[in-house]
């Protein structure tokens, strides 16, 4: 599958800051341009919110992040990149003429997308020497998490180009929507701004404040709509006769006065007014990164429940995110396996601030999460990988024993070791050790049992040989250690 090699940002604000943030984290190495005096604070700052963001988001392993280097001119941030993101300010003949400048400078085949809500591309496109590779690819805020992009071409805009550009964008964790027809404000916009108008309308009238209405959302057909959209929403409103049922019964009252969807109100003075200071007296006390951290924690937690939604399997941007992983886990090399007569450093991580409890320290299940993946580390390196579990094989733990030693803070590197106890294969059993990288204090034990299944069987199995030989001399190497002090200690043993 096509893939996106080489990445620029022309534009680093929210919408071009956080594309650039999308495609380094998914190892892409980043150019950006952005004559901002403080673009390169900004963007720290909605890279630290991204990173914080997959740290909650996904346990697969993040490639290595690419590199992010700020350029002086848009001619070098293009050079050598084969996709590149336009999200300057939407002012058509100021992006046109932005556009322009990217076709001349960047490679041939380089496709090129714009950020823009709502200007139709075949006026982007207008005068371009390759206007063939030019398309909108308007994504959602936050755009490193928020997968959608739609994607729409000009008149001169080849079908093939969209395609591309669909299936790369994929390997980033995004679904490329191609709409057929170019049309202002494409749709995702024109729904939201039929949708704001309404509300607009309902906060000049005095029937709520903005706080009331946000809570009619969030508390109600936004749980919905965040799951299943409009229309599979309203086909199960129909019942068993579903959705020719529903337009029966509820298709004459879209004849009924309710809205005002063709007046557009008038944002005087008198109403920004009001709309600003309900607005403060709503979110006002917190500061708009502290906004922000709050909805993509918010945003994970719904996608994380997606996840899990259809038996396990994935329901809409739940079933994207496993995609996602899989690619990850698919494109990560296989580590190597050195057998050698001492304990295995498997994981190298950092506390994160989502890791972080009231107490200002790593909460507890955070220990175990270390210890989790530092066992799926040991796991591909004896082979028995997603290829494996797929495959219909997989080990699962039984059995585990965790102590916590002393605190981890914010920002503390931690890495884990682990020691191979008497292990036959279809049983392994193994120690790790927790240490604080900067002054190797021993912060968390763990004794793990995992036995290896046959998920099409449901019962216990040996592994296939493939794993056996791999794991083999490695159960050899460790035999000859001396088993840990604290294997086998009871729960509230003392020390």
């Amino acid at each position: 599958m096509a893939k996106i090699n080489k990445a620029a940002c022309i534009g680093g604000g929210v919408i071009g800051g956080a594309w650039a943030a999308r495609f380094v984290l998914a190892g892409i190495d980043t150019r950006i341009f952005d004559p901002h005096p403080e673009a390169e604070r900004l963007l720290s700052e909605v890279m630290a919110n991204a990173e914080r963001a997959y740290q909650m988001l996904t346990s697969a392993p993040l490639p290595k992040k690419g590199t992010l280097s700020f350029c002086n001119s848009i001619e070098e941030a293009v050079q050598g990149a084969d996709w590149i993101q336009e999200s300057v300010p939407e002012r058509l003949e100021f992006k046109h003429g932005v556009l322009l400048q990217i076709d001349a400078a960047a490679e041939p085949k380089a496709l090129i997308g714009s950020s823009t809500s709502g200007l139709l591309p075949s006026e982007l496109q207008r005068g371009m020497k390759h206007p063939e590779r030019m398309f909108v690819a308007h994504p959602f805020n936050p755009v490193y998490l928020l997968p959608l992009v739609e994607l729409v071409g000009g008149q001169l805009t080849t079908r093939a180009v969209l395609e591309d550009a669909r299936d790369r964008l994929s390997t980033v964790g995004m679904k490329g929507v191609i709409i057929k027809k170019e049309i202002d404000g494409f749709v995702g916009d024109r729904l939201q701004e039929a949708f704001w108008r309404e509300a607009l309308w309902l906060i000049n009238d005095d029937i709520c404040d903005t706080e009331t209405l946000d809570d009619i959302i969030r508390y109600s057909f936004g749980l919905r709509w965040a799951q299943m959209g409009l229309f599979e929403t309203y086909r199960i409103a129909g019942g068993e006769a579903g959705m020719r049922d529903f337009l029966s019964k509820y298709g004459p009252i879209l004849a009924w006065p309710w809205t005002k969807l063709t007046d557009v109100v008038d944002l005087n003075d008198e109403l920004i007014e009001k709309i600003v200071g309900q607005s403060e007296a709503q979110s006002g006390k917190r500061g708009i990164r502290e906004l922000e951290r709050i909805r993509d924690q918010n945003l994970v937690g719904i996608l994380q429940a997606l996840k899990a939604g259809d038996e396990g399997r994935g329901w809409g941007a739940g079933a994207l995110v496993t995609e996602f992983e899989t690619h990850l886990w698919k494109t990560t090399p296989k580590p190597k396996l050195n057998p050698t007569s001492q304990p295995m450093r498997l994981l190298d991580v950092k506390v994160h601030p989502s890791w972080i409890d009231y107490n200002g320290h790593m909460t507890e299940h955070r220990y175990t999460q270390c210890f989790a993946n530092a066992s799926d580390e040991l796991l591909r390196l004896i082979g028995a990988d997603m290829d494996y579990v797929q495959a219909g094989h997989s080990y699962y733990t039984v059995e585990s024993h965790v102590r916590l030693l002393a605190e981890a803070k914010l920002g503390d590197a931690l890495y884990v070791t682990a020691q191979l106890l008497p292990s036959d294969g279809k049983k392994i059993r193994t120690f790790m050790w927790l240490y604080r990288a900067s002054d190797n204090t021993l912060v968390s034990t763990y004794e793990n049992l995992m036995l290896h299944v046959s998920s099409e069987e449901s019962r216990s199995v040996p592994p296939l040989p493939e794993v056996i030989t791999k794991l083999k001399p490695l159960i050899e190497a460790h035999s000859v250690l001396p088993p840990p002090d604290a294997a086998g200690r009871s729960v509230g043993q003392g020390n």
